[in-house]
């Protein structure tokens, strides 16, 4: 049979994960173990820490075995290696042992780079694992997630969970896991609300969304909500300003379908179809004084303000009565 390359072969002799996503790194871990273990139950998986891994230790640990087992051997935080053991790691990848396949964990960064590009050089497995600092790529994430376990969520859906979830990739993959196994069909907004409604509740989103569209008493509701909970103000005023920005751009954009304003905009086509029913009532008036509004707020709450909750309490409402000041004098 013929073998994988070996970027496709989870047991190619080196695989290397690079980055800082700590749930990436563990799932590539978890892929070349699960695939040594399908090749042979009684796989050795050693998995080491740099202050485990000592001068000595790989040669060790890849010796030939009277009995040829099949072993994992994983090095987390290469990156930290002391210079002695990166010579000894960089002499086995130029000459890997038949049946261990080595993992190397390593950050990405300038730290242990040495070890990083011999290991390139080789033609190790190199498996990227970012940190997911970006809304978009944890958007991209989740309907990854859902697409892996073979189910259809709506972009309204995935977009719901990373509002009421936040950034942790580990809850995110827990909560698509939930709802895939507890929800038939298509998988929509309004399951996600029912499933993570408080969360949801107290996102700095859901605050912005409820603020321009003019819906004061639940946007304070909200906002009260999620600072008791913990969300950091200037998150809130952050997401204040994209959703009134969203309103400004759109109402100034040419008209046309949801797909060429997603491109001249930069914005989902899922996002304009929303912000165009957010947009009733707003004028390019009401558009400025809710920006003015954002901007007080955001200093406000960065040490211009005594009182945060009480200078974001102000701009929300500020913000509802401006997304219903068409028609007002």
């Amino acid at each position: 049979m013929a073998r994988k390359t070996a970027q496709d072969d989870p047991l190619a002799p080196v695989t290397l994960a690079v980055g800082q996503e700590d749930l990436l790194l563990d799932r590539a871990v978890q892929e070349v173990v699960a695939a040594a273990k399908a090749a042979d139950a009684d796989t050795d998986v050693r998995d080491l820490t740099p202050d485990q891994l000592q001068p000595g230790t790989l040669a060790e640990l890849t010796s030939p075995s009277l009995f040829a087992e099949r072993k994992v051997v994983v090095v987390r935080n290469a990156q930290d290696l002391s210079a002695d053991t990166v010579k000894d790691v960089k002499a086995y990848l130029g000459a890997p042992a038949e049946e261990i396949t080595l993992v190397l964990l390593h950050a990405g960064g300038a730290k242990g780079k040495g070890l990083l590009d011999a290991a390139r050089k080789t033609g190790a497995r190199e498996v990227a694992c970012p940190k997911m600092t970006k809304p978009a790529d944890r958007l991209a994430f989740v309907r990854g997630e859902f697409r892996a376990v073979g189910r259809s969520a709506t972009p309204e859906a995935c977009q719901a969970l990373v509002d009421s979830i936040g950034s942790d990739l580990r809850e995110l993959a827990a909560a698509v896991s939930q709802l895939a196994a507890d929800i038939e069909g298509t998988i929509d907004e309004a399951v996600v609300g029912r499933y993570y409604t408080g969360r949801a509740e107290a996102s700095s989103f859901t605050v912005a969304d409820r603020a321009v569209e003019g819906r004061a008493a639940e946007a304070l509701e909200a906002l009260r909500w999620s600072l008791a909970t913990g969300v950091a103000p200037v998150l809130i005023t952050s997401a204040l300003a994209q959703g009134v920005r969203a309103i400004g751009k759109l109402s100034s954009a040419r008209g046309g379908r949801p797909a060429d304003l997603a491109r001249e905009l930069g914005m989902p086509p899922w996002k304009i179809d929303r912000v165009r029913q957010q947009m009733k009532g707003w004028t390019p008036d009401g558009v400025s004084v809710a920006l003015r509004a954002v901007a007080e707020a955001d200093a406000g709450v960065k040490g211009g303000g005594e009182d945060p909750g009480y200078t974001l309490e102000k701009a929300v409402v500020t913000i509802a009565r401006a997304a219903r000041s068409k028609g007002r004098a």
